[in-house]
């Protein structure tokens, strides 16, 4: 590729303006939004707080709204480590360096793995059920409406019976950490109705009285308590209980504020007072109007979702009911629907995911179920790193913040871990952990075993210095995180006797080929985890005996190799198989979201993963066609990225046969449903706009960019051709840089980058690139040629 470089002096630094130039009419309202009811899970529509979330139905005579809480589990602190795994290590090597590859995975299963062999699960809370009796049994409602707002955060249910028109508001407030339900009719004395609260659970008791309605117990299998408090809240009417319930008649609005909480403090203590805590908050709120508590709720959650605007152009079928959108996008022109499509993965990340709570898990906060899918864990060889890829991108960096908190202890289990298994320093967490914080392999021993799953996460922790610039977050929580991931393999890594390479092992590619000696993913990882560490004791100016024991391992790491066919290898050994289209593309971490493989600075590799990539086809699960999304846009090939896009914005369900694709509330489909896909696809979108990963990188040394000394910031990269016209504001870019974005058939018409810090900045755009030192606070404009 050719490239006009020109160079901007600091006297010259702010370039020229240009008007932003916007699309004829501003984008609407991001909502979803259906004229009937919810008929189940997958079509209830999804409000969080981050430790709460609740799923709407929106029904007419009957609603239902299911709850959870994100520290209601099965299981209990324990320590997983199979203690004296160690003296088995050496012997699984040989036995795997000599072909043996059963008999290495039957010693495995009897010696290596977590004890016990598989970890806990995520569980459903509770429901509200609210009966309007006041409405006719053959009610027929006219002007039905049920719709989720991305913008206020809130599920709105509007209908006409006999005249009145009633509306059902519920939203989960973070400020408040409850969720909140309002009940209105345009006429007074309307409102009656019973509400209950019911759980699943076997061990649980609901009680009435005044009020609250107040709901306790455990799961089975858990030392976990829970407690479920509603306080209801008359405008006009009176208010009885009866029998564990609750009855409300003739009111004129009601509002319904329900607090959840456990007796979790931590994975090794479950001691506090669920009762107490629903309580203060509750009462907390006593003087607060619901009007009040409304504005603060809107008010933080615009802080974050506003942070980006998106346009990516409209269409007649935009004016169409969510549901019939995605049936026909395949058909269709609806680029309006990406841009929803973007914007609800925020509003899931923002929902699921915010200071003080869990991690969002494999269902974000979100599950009805007792037995859920791969138990709605933490799995860590892609799906929890795939739900935090649009924090970096799509100005959400404070979303990530719980993921960190988890690592820390984290950490703390994998320490024991990496001692009992590979009698080896610092911490290792293997593809799975839960809410006990497990780390040792799980499972089965031909894809348990995979001891990269810490190291890829703290990857996570290094990204997020790089987009917000926060030295201290990179002192005492990055910096951690990253020695002791990184002094675990300077232990574990061994020299193959073949090549004398250093190589992982025991370990797998996800999730295929079994129990093998150094699969490139491993190696990839893990020389970006010796860089990162490498520059981040620069930056903090500690640890120079650890820089250069690091320094002298990473190039001796197994590289990258180009197979046969061309393709990137996925093991040692050229053994890839062109017909293989698994769900997991692993070995092309290097791509994405790594940044060793790329078309300036490693052409070669570059070919080969998209050699690799089209090996593997364009079907997949929901979860790996957003991975590929994100790939192809880094392969510069956005009508390719496009193409995947397209195939996941599908309904999940054909005829009666799941598949992948987006059910009725646009969750992603494995299927079943895992939120990952929305992640990706949303943080897919914002790659083919905005790339800021280093164009010249290599896999032996580290860039200004990657030293978290620069910045690289490329324009449109992969603007696949359907998005015409249109314009992005808000994203973030690494080097603390803020990014919008105007364009009009398919060429840029002007960008504005705002810098958080001061540092030299490359812009790339349609083969021009200029420089320029950048400084904190400054706007810079530009047009279409970079001028």
């Amino acid at each position: 590729m050719i490239l006009l470089t020109m160079t901007i002096r600091s006297a010259l630094a702010i370039a020229l303006f240009v008007p932003t130039l916007v699309c004829a009419a501003p984008p609407a309202t991001p909502e979803l939004w259906y004229n009937r009811p919810a008929a189940n899970w997958n079509e209830a529509l999804p409000v969080g707080n981050g430790q709460m979330g609740a799923m709407v139905f929106g029904g007419v005579r009957s609603e239902r709204i299911q709850f959870n809480e994100a520290t209601v589990w099965t299981g209990r602190p324990h320590d997983y480590a199979h203690k004296g795994a160690s003296k088995h290590l050496a012997q699984l090597r040989e036995l795997l360096f000599a072909g043996r590859q059963k008999e290495a995975e039957a010693l495995a299963m009897r010696e290596f793995m977590s004890i016990p062999v598989r970890q806990h699960a995520y569980q459903s809370f509770g429901d509200i059920q609210i009966d309007f009796g006041g409405l006719p049994a053959n009610a027929k409602p006219s002007a039905y409406r049920r719709s989720l707002n991305l913008d206020t955060g809130a599920a709105l249910t509007r209908f006409t019976v006999d005249g009145v028109t009633y509306t059902r508001e519920v939203f989960a407030s973070y400020p408040a950490r409850v969720i909140a339900i309002r009940l209105t009719a345009s006429k007074s004395k309307r409102l009656s109705f019973t509400v209950t609260m019911k759980s699943t659970h076997a061990d649980t008791k609901t009680s009435a009285a005044g009020d609250e309605l107040v709901l306790t117990g455990s799961p089975a299998n858990s030392s976990i308590r829970f407690e479920a408090r509603l306080r209801i809240i008359l405008s006009g009417g009176g208010m009885t209980d009866h029998n564990g319930q609750l009855s409300v008649a003739a009111a004129n609005s009601v509002t319904l504020l329900l607090s959840t909480a456990t007796n979790f403090v931590n994975f090794r203590d479950v001691t506090a007072n669920p009762r107490q805590r629903t309580r203060d908050t509750l009462d907390a709120l006593i003087k607060k109007s619901f009007r009040r508590l409304r504005n603060e709720h809107l008010a933080d959650h615009r802080r974050l979702f506003r942070s980006v605007a998106i346009d990516l152009g409209s269409s007649p079928a935009a004016a169409l009911s969510t549901d019939e959108r995605i049936e026909r996008f395949s058909t269709g022109n609806d680029p309006a629907l990406v841009a929803l499509l973007f914007q609800y993965g925020r509003y899931l990340l923002i929902g699921s995911s915010r200071p003080g709570s869990q991690p969002a898990n494999l269902q974000g906060v979100w599950n009805d179920s007792n037995t859920p899918s791969w138990d709605s864990k933490y799995t860590v060889n892609i799906n929890t790193e795939m739900n935090y890829w649009p924090s970096w991108s799509t100005n959400l960096a404070q979303c990530q913040l719980p993921l960190f908190d988890a690592l820390k202890e984290v950490a703390q289990s994998g320490e024991v871990t990496a001692r009992e298994h590979y009698a080896a320093p610092g911490w290792v967490l293997h593809h799975n952990f839960d809410l006990w914080r497990g780390t040792a392999p799980i499972n089965a021993s031909n894809h348990g075993i995979w001891p990269t799953g810490g190291a890829w996460l703290a990857q996570h922790a290094w990204e997020h210095y790089l987009v917000t610039g926060d030295r201290a977050f990179l002192r005492d929580t990055a910096y951690p995180l990253m020695r002791g991931s990184a002094l675990f393999f300077t232990e574990y890594l061994i020299p193959d006797p073949k090549r004398k390479w250093l190589i992982s092992g025991p370990s797998n590619s996800p999730e295929q080929g079994g129990l093998v000696m150094g699969p490139t993913m491993d190696h990839q990882i893990i020389r970006n985890l010796f860089g990162n560490v490498i520059a981040a004791s620069e930056i903090l100016n500690t640890d120079p005996d650890l820089r250069a024991r690091l320094s002298d391992l990473r190039p001796r790491i197994a590289p990258n190799q180009i197979g046969r066919l061309g393709q990137l290898q996925e093991w040692l050994e050229d053994v890839d198989d062109p017909k293989n289209t698994h769900r997991h593309v692993s070995h092309m971490f290097g791509l994405h979201p790594g940044s060793e493989i790329t078309p300036y600075g490693t052409p070669d590799l570059f070919a080969g993963v998209k050699k690799s990539l089209e090996f593997r086809g364009d079907e997949a699960t929901g979860w790996s066609m957003g991975w590929k999304i994100n790939l192809w846009a880094r392969l510069l090939d956005g009508d390719h990225a496009y193409l995947i896009l397209r195939n996941l914005i599908r309904p999940a369900i054909a005829g009666s046969r799941p598949r992948s694709g987006l059910y009725v509330n646009m969750f992603d489909a494995h299927p079943p449903f895992q939120i990952d896909g929305n992640f990706g696809a949303a943080a897919g979108i914002a790659e083919m706009l905005v790339q800021s990963h280093d164009p010249y990188a290599t896999p032996t040394s580290l860039t200004p960019v990657q030293r978290g000394q620069a910045g690289y910031i490329h324009l449109l990269p992969a603007l696949p051709k359907t998005f015409r016209t249109g314009s992005v504001r808000g994203l973030t870019a690494r080097g603390g840089f803020t990014v919008g974005i105007s364009w009009r058939d398919n060429k840029l018409v002007s960008a504005t980058i705002r810098a958080a810090e001061s540092k030299p900045l490359k812009i790339r755009y349609a083969g021009k690139e200029i420089e320029i030192q950048a400084q904190a606070g400054r706007t810079y404009r530009l047009g279409p040629d970079l001028r």
